[in-house]
Order: C-alpha cells, then sequence, then structure tokens
C-alpha cells in the first residue's frame, strides 16, 4: 500500500474517493489493492454479486486491511446487477441503506426509475426525502441519459426529466459522462442544482453519444479543470472517480500509473482557489 503518500481528502473540500465499479468483474479485494497502491484513502463500493461488496462482516476488515473507508455505497442498480438483492428497486435501497450505516458510508447512489417503474416513482415521491432522517444515510439519485433499444422509442430517466419530476428527490448524483451523452451542460448542472448534489461521479467523456468515462486530464468534451474549480466554491460533498479502466485492467504498472495520474490531477484541481493562488506565487 502507498500509505505515504495518500492525499484523497483535500481540507476544506470536496472528499475525493474511487469507485470500485470498474472492477466489477474483479473480487474486491483486488480493487482495494490497486486503489489504495494510488494512494487513496476512500472508496464507493459498487455492490455486485461478489459476497464482500454485500456482507459488512466481510466489508469492514477488508477495507480496513488496505486503510480505506467506505463512503459511498452503490446500490445494484446496472443492468449487469439487476438480480442483485432481488429485482425490487425499494427492497435494493432498504438492503444498502442497512449496509451502509453497518459499514459507516452516509451515502446510497441509486438508480432513477424507468417509465414503467411506477411504484417506485412514488416512493421517491412519497418516501425518499424521510429516509435520511429515519437511518443518517442520504439515498442521492444519479442523472441518466436516454436510453433507446431496438425497436422502442427513446425512453427518459427520472433525474433528466422536466425540473417538476427532480420532486422529492433531495439529494442527486451528478455523473460527468452520462451528462455528456445527454447534451447537459456539467457547470451549468452544478450552479443549477448546487444545493441537492451530494455526490460526483467524475469522468471525462468523448462526445460521441456514448457513455465512454474517460480518464480526467486526458482527451474529452468536458470541461473537467473549469468544474473541478466549481467543485472548490463552497461545495462539501464527495467526488467519486468513476472511470473505464479495461485497458488497463491487464498491467497492474499500467493501471497504477494512472490511478496516481487520476489522484494527482483530481487533488490538484480541488485544492481551493485562494491557497492554489498563493503556492503558485510562493506565499
Amino acid at each position: 500500500m502507498a500509505a505515504a503518500h495518500r492525499a484523497s481528502t483535500v481540507n476544506s473540500g470536496p472528499r475525493l474517493l474511487f469507485s470500485t465499479a470498474p472492477f466489477f468483474r474483479q473480487p474486491l479485494r483486488q480493487a482495494f489493492r490497486a486503489i489504495a497502491d494510488a494512494g487513496f484513502d476512500a472508496v464507493e463500493v459498487m455492490v455486485t454479486q461478489d459476497p464482500a461488496t454485500q456482507e459488512p462482516d466481510r466489508l469492514t476488515p477488508l477495507a480496513a486491511e488496505f486503510g480505506l473507508q467506505v463512503v459511498a455505497l452503490h446500490a445494484p442498480f446496472l443492468l449487469v446487477t439487476r438480480r442483485v438483492w432481488g429485482t425490487d428497486p425499494v427492497t435494493k435501497i432498504d438492503r444498502a441503506v442497512h449496509l451502509a450505516r453497518e459499514v459507516g458510508a452516509s451515502l446510497v447512489v441509486v438508480h432513477p426509475p424507468y417509465r414503467w417503474q411506477a411504484a417506485y416513482r412514488r416512493w421517491i415521491a412519497e418516501r425518499l426525502r424521510h429516509v435520511a432522517g429515519e437511518t443518517g444515510v442520504d439515498v442521492a439519485v444519479e442523472n441518466m441519459f436516454p436510453l433507446r433499444l431496438p425497436g422502442a422509442a427513446s425512453m427518459r430517466f427520472h433525474a433528466e426529466r422536466t425540473s417538476d419530476d427532480g420532486q422529492g428527490t433531495p439529494h442527486l448524483v451528478l455523473d460527468t459522462s452520462h451528462a455528456a451523452v445527454s447534451g447537459v451542460d456539467i457547470r451549468q448542472a452544478l450552479a443549477r442544482d448546487r444545493d441537492r448534489i451530494r455526490h460526483v461521479h467524475l469522468s471525462n467523456n468523448a462526445g460521441r453519444g456514448w457513455d465512454s468515462h474517460l480518464p480526467v486530464g486526458r482527451d474529452g468534451v468536458l470541461p473537467v479543470e473549469g468544474f473541478l474549480g466549481d467543485l472548490t466554491d463552497g461545495y462539501r460533498g464527495t467526488v467519486s472517480l468513476e472511470l473505464d479502466l479495461r485497458p488497463w485492467l491487464e498491467d497492474p504498472r499500467a493501471l497504477r500509473d494512472l490511478l496516481l495520474e487520476q489522484r494527482e490531477y483530481c487533488v490538484r484541481h480541488l485544492e481551493p482557489r485562494g491557497r492554489r493562488r498563493g503556492a503558485q506565487h510562493g506565499g
């Protein structure tokens, strides 16, 4: 592990995490090792078929072994995890909130309902706002993008509809790559919903109409540097790097170099602006 250069927490600014989502086909231990070796001290854990992501008596000691704090959980809402904890979205949220309480995480990330999930939509409108008060865990709804299926009309998700559809969602997750696919300006979205954005899934996007989750500080169409600068202006939520790591997963050294680069880039640009200017001028 790389404890000597842990720096994922920026003083008085956003907390930087790394998401285990890119490692969903690998054991959680392998993900934690790679994340810790790159100097991160906090993670967002995606609940998958791996029991270590589902059971607190496995997750807590594993995180402690690698010196990592589980700050957020991503409930199993992906297609690849659609049968984890059953298929009912409210049941998935209940179990994720319970797990979060057991492991000390303060946030659960969920997906918005599909058009046909009327019961889940009612639950969001009527019950979601009460969860934090009852459990101490915030449930934040992630922005998605139009899903186009062969032979079906374009389907929009809850967080991408009109402002009226945002009722009942006191906490939001802004996924920058999803925003790019939807044609949403991430800096404008942050300014508009700053009071409700609790968590950011950070990556760049190739601008080709698909959810690419590119590394930051490299090629891409999103104004990531300016966006991170905006976050230093009073944002106190969490920022989780959620990247497509497939080109690097088979090469441990290249993966470590990439994760180090990504951490250092984010720490540098999440530095409060006043402090950054002082350092540049020797103050």
